[in-house]
């Protein structure tokens, strides 16, 4: 994985994705602009997970799109993903290095200045930072930290960023204006009739902030 590769990530949603289909949600996506996948549904077996996971990497691989597998570890080791986000109730990042190896892209969720000063650089990759803004697709959220409290967070990190929480594209330049290096999302693309154009305007929309 590359820096760049956090421009627009997406955030798989198993009810939203439903409709339409995971892979091909997914590849209208990729086709739209997102540079990077995240698997994820807190319902599935690790075995149904892996599935998905394979999947998902037949087509993205020839892409040179990456996968990260959010928490399941043994999962994203097991499929060779190429990444793993966890949280604050996952399992610890020292534990997940061990367990994955040197290789592999790690990425932790930060809400707060405390969780922000327990980055180790040497051993996470990235931060997914928020909620920037209230969200649905994750009820047991901490209170959103505003575009504000993004900034501050951003700057306190000793890794690159992504913002995420309840992001849509018209909050898509001010968000960059952060600091962060991208954005994460889930029902902007997920739940919309046609995600390639709307994963086009999230990356219009950020591209208007330089």
């Amino acid at each position: 994985m590359r820096a760049q590769d956090l421009q627009l990530c997406l955030v798989t949603d198993p009810s939203l994705c439903r409709e339409l289909g995971l892979v091909e949600t997914v590849m209208a996506a990729v086709e739209g602009g997102v540079t990077s996948v995240q698997l994820r549904d807190k319902e599935a077996s690790d075995e149904a997970l892996m599935h998905q996971a394979r999947l998902l990497l037949q087509v993205l691989a020839p892409l040179e799109i990456p996968l990260l597998i959010n928490d399941r570890v043994q999962v994203a080791s097991a499929v060779a993903a190429q990444g793993v986000h966890v949280g604050r109730h996952d399992m610890s990042v020292e534990k997940v290095r061990q367990w994955v190896g040197p290789e592999m892209w790690i990425g932790f969720s930060v809400e707060s200045p405390e969780a922000a000063s327990r980055v180790n650089p040497s051993l996470v990759n990235y931060a997914g930072v928020g909620p920037v803004f209230s969200t649905g697709t994750k009820p047991d959220h901490l209170p959103p930290v505003g575009v504000g409290g993004l900034r501050r967070l951003v700057a306190s990190l000793p890794v690159p960023s992504i913002a995420i929480g309840g992001i849509g594209p018209q909050h898509g330049a001010a968000l960059m204006e952060t600091g962060v290096e991208g954005v994460a999302v889930v029902s902007a693309i997920c739940g919309q009739p046609n995600p390639g154009e709307a994963a086009r305007q999230l990356r219009q929309a950020m591209k208007e902030s330089s």
